[in-house]
């Protein structure tokens, strides 16, 4: 009899998963997981990813286990697989969620599609985020999301047929590979998240019990933003639980605060405000993830195709190799560099600040930076990942650009330099107000405190002041150019986050 296909790939969970749920209602299933070389040998992998993927692995196949299941693991290419074991046993069907992921996965998955219209295998692939294909317009994109994020969600299934795999002759199940294995460079993050269903669903049950309460707050900070954000943003990246399901419950504690406030019980100032405004994350992600979706090519190329030429000729590799390493002379960005070589995350304004950086201060072109940190971020996310280089980079024409200064963000994020002297070091002895410049203390101080500046510590790659204001009157003399803001203008009509129709906008009648 032909089985049922679960095609495990970015949605390693049991729970609010549709595809595995509606296979095991129809018949025997086969629920694969391929490591792909292509996709593990990309200049955007890591082993750091590989290993999250496979302690969510090793969980994963638990639960299918205790649900009469089995996950089965193979390496090879797509569709070269699913053509041997159709050949082999007989696909019925294959299931498995739509994927906006890398520009690899996207040609992959269209091999997928074509080979099984041939092989005349239905494909159903079902939404799992609030990501919408083959969009017509964003007007109205916002009530899609939140229809899709409503919707309920489904129980993992309490039985599943699991095909008989002592049956394939095709090839034979493999273990968990090891990065080593894949000729992947060792790494040493002794404080990166694991991963796997259950830590995704504690993570979350934390961060609306206790951690959430400052959120708001907390998100701007390296100080207080391991602790007091959510947290859940590699578990979402690999799907060890649906965005449907964050959405929901946090929808469900803001309910549950405001029935105790109702009651006259004091449930904090920052509560209610701080959910708000992740809430709004929630639905930023997918937002940003459907601009990839609709337009793959921003993976590579400027959105706003008027700045092309802007920075491509200019690229410094020495100043490069110093952001790579943490060796700008910058604290606060050395700090946050070295940070995520040791935990792979660190908070949104401190991305936003490194790759304002890499942009402004050292004028590199976005793409290689990006990639970089693709490798380092536990919780790359294309869609995400290559639309906010690109934002914090100021190549759009829609994003007001914003330049940030290191040394602003260690006086407003880190004055007392809890998180620079945690992960640089050398500036272990300095007294707190040198910390935004260490460059500026005297020979004797230097001396004193054990770190100099050019030996012990590096002198700035580049002199803030001066790469402020020309990376400012750089970029805006290209903004206020007509070609630029006609271009921006289709930008905006493709991508641009909206409530009303462009149509209202344009003719003044939003309110």
């Amino acid at each position: 009899m032909p089985i049922q296909l679960v095609w495990f790939k970015r949605d390693l969970r049991i729970a609010d998963h549709i595809p595995l749920a509606r296979a095991a209602e129809r018949g025997d299933c086969l629920c694969l997981y391929v490591y792909e070389p292509e996709l593990i040998n990309a200049p955007d992998h890591d082993a750091a990813h590989l290993q999250f993927v496979n302690e969510s692995l090793q969980e994963l196949g638990d639960n299918l286990r205790r649900r009469g299941g089995q996950l089965v693991i193979t390496t090879g290419t797509m569709p070269d697989i699913l053509a041997a074991l159709h050949q082999d046993v007989g696909i019925d069907k294959i299931w498995a969620h739509e994927e906006t992921f890398n520009h690899i996965s996207y040609q992959r998955d269209r091999r997928v599609r074509a080979w099984a219209r041939q092989a005349g295998i239905e494909f159903e692939e079902i939404p799992q985020y609030g990501v919408v294909r083959r969009l017509k317009s964003r007007d109205g994109w916002a009530r899609q999301w939140q229809r899709r994020m409503s919707r309920p969600l489904t129980d993992a299934p309490q039985k599943i047929a699991a095909f008989d795999i002592s049956k394939l002759s095709a090839f034979q199940p493999g273990p968990i590979r090891t990065s080593e294995s894949f000729g992947l460079q060792s790494f040493d993050r002794r404080q990166m998240q694991a991963g796997g269903e259950s830590l995704a669903q504690k993570c979350l049950a934390s961060f609306l019990k206790e951690r959430g309460e400052n959120y708001r707050a907390d998100m701007s900070s390296p100080v207080t933003g391991e602790w007091g954000c959510s947290r859940m943003s590699a578990f979402l990246a690999y799907g060890n639980i649906s965005i449907r399901t964050v959405v929901q419950r946090t929808q469900a504690k803001i309910d549950e605060l405001k029935e105790r406030r109702r009651n006259g019980t004091d449930i904090g100032k920052m509560w209610l405000k701080s959910l708000s405004s992740y809430q709004s994350r929630l639905s930023w992600h997918c937002h940003f993830m459907q601009k990839l979706e609709d337009e793959p090519a921003i993976e590579f190329e400027n959105i706003n195709r008027a700045y092309d030429g802007l920075r491509e000729n200019e690229f410094n590799s020495q100043y490069f190799d110093a952001w790579c390493q943490g060796q700008t002379g910058y604290p606060m960005i050395d700090a946050c560099m070295r940070a995520l070589h040791q935990t792979g995350w660190i908070n949104f304004r401190m991305r936003a600040m490194l790759c304002s950086f890499a942009a402004y201060h050292l004028w590199l072109h976005w793409r290689e930076p990006a990639v970089y940190l693709a490798r380092l971020f536990l919780d790359y996310e294309p869609g995400i990942h290559y639309s906010q280089f690109q934002m914090q980079s100021g190549v759009t024409g829609i994003n007001t650009v914003r330049i940030y200064s290191p040394i602003k963000q260690v006086v407003d994020q880190d004055p007392e330099g809890h998180f620079i002297r945690q992960y640089v070091p050398e500036l272990v002895d300095l007294p707190d107000k040198h910390l935004p410049q260490p460059h500026r203390m005297t020979g004797m101080e230097q001396t004193f405190y054990n770190c100099r500046i050019g030996v012990d510590y590096p002198a700035p790659i580049v002199d803030h002041a001066e790469r402020y204001k020309a990376a400012r009157d750089r970029i805006h003399a290209v903004k206020a150019q007509p070609s630029t803001r006609a271009a921006s203008n289709l930008v905006f009509q493709k991508h641009g986050s909206r409530k009303k129709p462009v149509s209202q906008r344009a003719n003044g009648t939003e309110k």
